[in-house]
C-alpha cells in the first residue's frame, strides 16, 4: 500500500500526519512500514540526528543504471518496524525517474507513506513541482492534508490534481468543517485529526517515530 500525504498550502500538517500514519501502519503490517521524505522535514519530527548521506534525490539523479537494491541501501532505521528513506542533499528533480520510483514503492510489501510536501504547480513550476505532483498522484491513497482554512481549501480546489481523500486537521472556532470541505473539493474526508497539543509536543520533541497520541491514532485507523 502506497499512501501519499501532501498539502496545497504550507503549514497544513502533511509531515506530522505522514509520520503519525507511518508509525501506526508499522504496527499493523507484519512487514513494517517505510516513510519516504520528499519534503525534507521528517528527521526533525522523528527525533533523528541530521542525515548527511545520500537519499531520495540522489537516487533520482543517478539514472536508470543504479542497482536494483540501491533504494534499500539508503534507508535508515527509525525504530523496529519503521524505516526512513531520507530526502538527500540534491534538488528534487528528474520527473521521469519519479514515475519509476513510485512503481517501486507501490510494489514494496511494507506499508509506504510518502511525505510529498507542498503540491502547488500554479505558484511553483519546474522539475521539483512535477516530481511532487507525480508522487502525490501515485498513491494508492492520495491524501490531501489541510486545515479548515478557506485559503488552503481554495488552493486545493484550483489544482488539477484531485486527492482520493482528505485528512482534515480540525481546529476549533473555524467556520469550515468536514461537510464544507467535502462539498468544495468533491472528495470524502477520510480522517479528522484533532489539533491536539500532545501532537504538537510530540513533533517538536521528535517523538513521532516512537509514539502517536491516542486521539490521533484513532483518527487515522481508517486510513491505516
Amino acid at each position: 500500500m502506497l499512501v501519499s500525504c501532501w498539502s496545497a498550502k504550507g503549514g497544513s500538517g502533511a509531515t506530522v500526519v505522514a509520520a503519525s500514519l507511518a508509525t501506526v501502519m508499522a504496527r499493523r503490517n507484519p512487514h513494517g512500514a517505510l516513510l519516504v521524505d520528499a519534503a525534507g522535514d521528517l528527521p526533525v519530527a522523528l527525533g533523528l540526528p541530521s542525515i548527511e548521506g545520500p537519499g531520495l534525490t540522489d537516487w533520482l539523479a543517478a539514472g536508470p543504471a543504479v542497482p536494483a537494491d540501491a533504494l534499500a541501501r539508503l534507508e535508515v532505521p527509525v525504530h523496529p518496524g519503521l524505516r526512513l528513506l531520507p530526502r538527500g542533499g540534491r534538488r528534487l528533480d528528474h520527473p521521469d525517474r519519479a514515475e519509476v520510483l513510485a512503481a517501486l514503492l507501490a510494489g514494496d510489501p511494507r506499508s509506504v507513506v510518502v511525505d510529498v510536501g507542498l503540491v502547488d504547480p500554479h505558484r511553483s513550476e519546474g522539475p521539483a513541482a512535477e516530481v511532487a505532483a507525480v508522487l502525490a498522484r501515485a498513491g494508492t491513497e492520495s491524501l490531501l492534508v489541510t486545515r479548515p482554512c478557506y485559503l488552503a481549501a481554495r488552493r486545493a480546489y484550483e489544482l488539477p490534481l484531485r486527492p482520493s481523500g482528505v485528512v482534515l486537521v480540525a481546529e476549533r472556532h473555524r467556520s469550515l468543517g468536514r461537510w464544507e470541505i467535502e462539498d468544495l473539493l468533491g472528495v470524502p474526508v477520510v480522517a479528522e485529526v484533532p489539533f491536539d497539543p500532545d501532537l504538537s509536543r510530540a513533533a517538536d520533541s521528535g517523538r513521532l517515530g516512537r509514539s502517536v497520541p491516542r486521539t490521533v491514532e484513532r483518527a487515522l485507523r481508517r486510513v491505516a
